[in-house]
This record gives C-alpha cells, structure tokens and sequence, in this order.
C-alpha cells in the first residue's frame, strides 16, 4: 500500500497544471475522486457478479460476495481518505502520519478484517441452517448458533487485542489487570453473568433447542423456543405473545419438554349402564382387538382395557395406549377416531353409555293418603 501511495503521490508531482500553493487541494480532492471512482466501479462489478451466482445451486460464492461488499468500499474509503489526510498534512508542514494517519490506517484495516471475518462466518450460518430446512435434515440449530457465536466471541476479542497491541498498549498488562478487574466486573454485573452463564449452560446441556415447545410447572412459562440468546431466552406462548426469560432462571426451575416426547397417552374412562353388565366383557374384548388392529396404536406399548369400578350408576371401564404419533393435532385426530370406534362398539352390542341418574322406589300397597305423606316414601339416589 505504501509504494502504491508513494507512486501516486509521484504522479501528482509530474502534474504541471497542479503546482502552485493549492496544489494540496487539488491532490486532496483528485484522491477523494478516485476513491469515489473505485468505490462505483467495485459495486457495479459485485452486483454483476452477484447476479450471475444467484442462478447457480452452490450458495456459497453468493455469501462470499455478500460478506466482502460492504468491507471492500470500507477500505476503498479507508484508503483513500488517509492518503489525502497525508497529503494535506504534507502540504501544512504538520508531522501526523507516524502519529495518526498509520495508526489510524491499521486500526482501520484490523477493524474491517474482523468485520468481514464476521459477516462470513453470519452467513455460513445462514446458509447451514437454510440448507437444513431446505433437505429436511435434522439440523440442531442451536447448536449451529451456538458454535456460530462462540466463534464470533472469539474473533471479536482476536481483533481487539490486536487493535490494543497497535496503539502500543500492552496485551499482557491488560490480560493481567483482567484477573483484578473481572472480580469488579463479576459483583458489579452479578446478574448480567449469570445469565451469561446460564446461557452457556443451555448450550451445554441442550434440555430445549430452538423449535421446541417447552412449559415448566414451577411458574407460568409455556410455549415455542424461537431464540437462546446470551442473556436472555425467547419464548412465542400460545396466544402468540412473545415471552422473555432471563437464562439463569432456567437454573432454578424444572422445565417439561413435550416436543421430545416418544409417544402420546390415551387414557379414558368409560361407563356402561348396569342393565348392560352381561354385555361389558364382549365389548371390552372387541375394544382390545380395535386398539391392537389400528394403524396409529403403537401396540409395543402397554396397552390396557379393563372393568374397573362399580360407579354409583354405571360399570366403569378404563382404556390406557399410546399414539405413534407426537403431533398434537394429529393426536387429536387419533383420539377422536378411537373414541368413536368405543361408542360404536357399545351400540352394536346394544348397550348404552351411562349417565347420571336418579331412581324413585316407592311402596305400591300405601293409599293415597299415606302417599301423601313425605315420611311414608323414601328416594334412594345414584347421582
């Protein structure tokens, strides 16, 4: 960069229409000129060349250039606009390129170089999660995230100790003053760190990932996990409102993760009236034989339809299986499905289901009178 700048400098010298006293004008504003050229020309050849890789399948190519666009007028304009700072300082006698224009250019350099490193490594991240959901492949995105960011983190403070050791400040001495000052740092952001951590714990040992419906029954948390932030962990409730909870909660509660379920329960309780008792064992036989038969009973499950109780006015029976499926709706539909197949069992052996019901016994030899009489007549109730 020095030889291109001495060149150019040696160029603008040979001009004979640019000497004079303003001459560092004019060199100034021909260098912001050309900055304003290459600046142009660099952004028409990356959209030309960006939409020439939009049609092709490898996604790749397209995020390099989507990552270098934004840094490349960066240093363009870095470039630019410490040469002619040089030059008019030349011009007015002022010594500031060892003090301010170089360090000021490294600084600069170091500052784009990790900016691009970080918009690469955005967009990497994009693209795995895209290609994911793209193939249907069980991508753990939060993994993804999560290495994503450990790296970002580490980049970040790569080109901060770097910037630190340009400016002549000693890495060591401030890596030393990080053992006292972080014991500071820790009580004064107590609960910021906490978080921090308990972030890091979620990352760790993944009891949720983004995607899945968690619900703790400790406190009044329920929904889908849609970002595991540093600090802070993003939750969409059902009712569609987004709910924030600081990570270290998770530390302290117990948390239920319906979405890594295996299976899905159903357990009902049944009643038949007792005049249709001599019917009970053939219709619990052929309720077995149905839940054995369908296509989403998993029958490598337990499995259970029994008599269980002699309910005040019905014979109760239970049944308890598992679904194939873990979908909610689908479920739903299940459930639904078997719950009519019980009912029409029970009408095709001519029995009914049983509800409540209340029976009147009463004494045929009283007369009227005794009838009328509320001490001669006794109600005995099987609500």
């Amino acid at each position: 960069m020095e030889s291109a700048e001495f060149e150019l400098k040696q160029w603008l010298l040979q001009l004979q229409f640019l000497r004079g006293d303003g001459l560092w004008i004019s060199e100034a504003f021909l260098i912001i000129f050309i900055s304003v050229v290459l600046n142009f020309v660099q952004k028409r050849m990356l959209n030309q060349l960006h939409a020439k890789l939009e049609k092709t399948k490898n996604p790749w190519d397209e995020a390099l250039v989507e990552s270098l666009a934004k840094p490349i007028s960066a240093f363009i304009w870095l470039w630019g606009i410490t040469i002619a700072a040089n030059v008019i300082a030349d011009a007015k006698n002022i010594s500031v390129y060892d003090s301010i224009v170089q360090p000021a250019r490294q600084i600069g350099i170091i500052t784009i170089v990790t900016w691009t490193v970080l918009r690469i490594i955005v967009r990497i991240e994009r693209n795995i999660i895209k290609i994911g959901r793209q193939k249907e492949e069980n991508y753990d995105v939060t993994t993804v995230q999560a290495i994503t960011k450990l790296i970002r983190v580490s980049v970040f403070i790569t080109g901060a100790l770097i910037m630190l050791q340009e400016l002549g400040v000693s890495v060591s001495g401030v890596l030393a003053f990080g053992g006292i000052g972080g014991m500071a740092i820790g009580f004064a952001a107590k609960d910021l760190l906490s978080n921090f951590f308990g972030g890091l714990m979620l990352y760790l040992d993944r009891p949720f990932a983004v995607g899945d419906w968690i619900r703790s029954p400790d406190r009044n948390i329920e929904g889908t996990v849609e970002n595991i932030g540093w600090r802070l962990t993003l939750i969409r409730t059902f009712d569609k409102r987004p709910l924030y909870v600081p990570n270290s909660t998770f530390a302290s509660i117990s948390v239920e993760n319906p979405s890594r379920m295996s299976h899905r329960r159903i357990k009902e309780t049944i009643g038949v009236r007792y005049d249709d008792g001599d019917k009970l064992e053939e219709i619990l036989n052929e309720i077995r034989d149905m839940l054995r038969n369908h296509n989403e009973i998993d029958t490598a499950q337990t499995l259970m339809v029994n008599f269980d109780e002699f309910a005040p006015s019905s014979l109760d029976f239970f049944i308890y299986t598992f679904t194939k499926t873990t979908n909610w709706v689908k479920y739903h539909r299940v459930k639904q499905d078997v719950l009519f197949q019980i009912l029409q069992i029970i009408e095709k052996h001519g029995a009914e289901v049983a509800f409540p019901t209340s029976t009147l016994h009463m004494n045929g030899s009283l007369n009227q009178q005794q009838m009328n009489q509320p001490d001669m007549v006794y109600q005995e109730s099987t609500t």
